[in-house]
């Protein structure tokens, strides 16, 4: 499907997606609840949508298995592709609101699918790892602001970027550089008036030009090892990088900050730029070599100290291990937010 969307700056876009509907009858109380998901990485090619690799046409997406465990248990999922994926856009890989608004829109568009037999007023659960982790996230952030109407009572986000500066400095010269470039080129995308191409050499552009081409396993292999000062004219660090400013004053870093999960926070009530009505389930695998463990565990005490109500979870698995060992329990946890069952948290 298509569907409209907002992108990080409140204009209109078109995103894309898919809908799932289990064909047997919904037998639990109400109307059938609604999964609301955000896949992990999987390239900024176009593609590499979600949505391609579920309907065969391309293959190195990961998850779905999450989505049939979802399925099996009785609850249709509306899975995002992100914005980006359609003729003549890129995906801006990493922008919060962008991907908040483009998970919480395929929740409000899906009961609109001629046929799909969902409610506007059913359960929504929010679900995403790795990239879809913030996504999910920033959704449940923006939530009472963006869709006030959606009936959303839980989100469930795992192996969470919560700051983009942390994981920028981990990711750069390592073998997941890869994730790095795609995250500067979702950056310039959706800040078209910050320099970009002029800190490039001919090789920083080759290099973007690739990544713009190529899915999770090509980008990978591709760029492993690379660092920022291969690409940048006056072979730039990340720090540098950060400093430089724009015409409006801004620097690479600040914008950059404007994506930290976690600030602003607060439950119901509060005030808070961000409250959050609802349950939040956080995890992570404990041997993740792509995300640090700082800023996941940073992410997590943001909202614990902000009093939003948070299960924390952890798996002795790396990055995408964690994302299959959680899947059982991501799925019971989101039955018990449809079901209204109370979740104290262990924060």
């Amino acid at each position: 499907m298509q569907y409209a969307s907002t992108d990080g700056r409140g204009r209109p876009v078109a995103v894309s997606g898919t809908v799932v509907v289990p064909r047997a009858a919904w037998t639990g109380p109400g109307e059938r609840p609604l999964v609301a998901f955000a896949p992990g990485t999987l390239g900024i090619g176009p593609q590499c949508a979600f949505s391609k690799q579920l309907a065969g046409d391309y293959q190195d997406a990961y998850e779905g298995g999450n989505i049939a465990a979802l399925l099996r248990a009785g609850y249709a999922v509306a899975a995002t592709d992100g914005a980006g994926y359609l003729d003549g856009q890129v995906h801006p890989y990493v922008s919060g609101a962008d991907a908040g608004h483009a998970l919480l829109d395929i929740a409000r568009a899906a009961p609109r699918v001629p046929g799909s037999g969902l409610s506007a007023a059913a359960r929504v659960g929010l679900w995403g790892y790795s990239e879809g982790g913030a996504g999910s996230l920033w959704a449940a952030q923006l939530a009472r602001s963006y869709a006030p109407g959606l009936n959303v009572v839980g989100v469930a986000s795992g192996g969470v970027p919560g700051d983009l500066k942390v994981v920028a400095k981990s990711l750069n010269g390592g073998a997941f550089a890869g994730f790095l470039l795609d995250a500067v080129i979702g950056m310039a995308t959706t800040h078209p008036e910050m320099p970009f191409d002029e800190l490039l050499h001919e090789e920083g552009r080759t290099a973007v030009r690739d990544a713009r081409t190529l899915c999770l396993v090509g980008t990978l292999a591709r760029f492993a090892g690379g660092r920022t000062e291969n690409y940048t004219r006056d072979r730039l660090t990340l720090d540098q990088i950060f400093a430089v400013r724009g015409l409006d004053g801004r620097t690479w870093g600040q914008i950059v900050e404007t994506n930290k999960l976690g600030t602003g926070v607060g439950p119901a009530g509060s005030g808070a730029r961000h409250e959050i009505r609802f349950p939040v389930l956080q995890y992570r695998g404990l041997l993740d070599e792509v995300i640090p463990a700082e800023t996941e565990e940073a992410t997590r005490r943001a909202y614990c100290d902000a009093r939003v109500p948070t299960q924390w979870n952890t798996y002795l698995g790396d990055h995408l291990l964690a994302d299959f060992q959680a899947v059982d329990d991501v799925v019971r946890w989101l039955g018990d937010r449809f079901a209204g069952r109370p979740m104290p948290g262990n924060c």
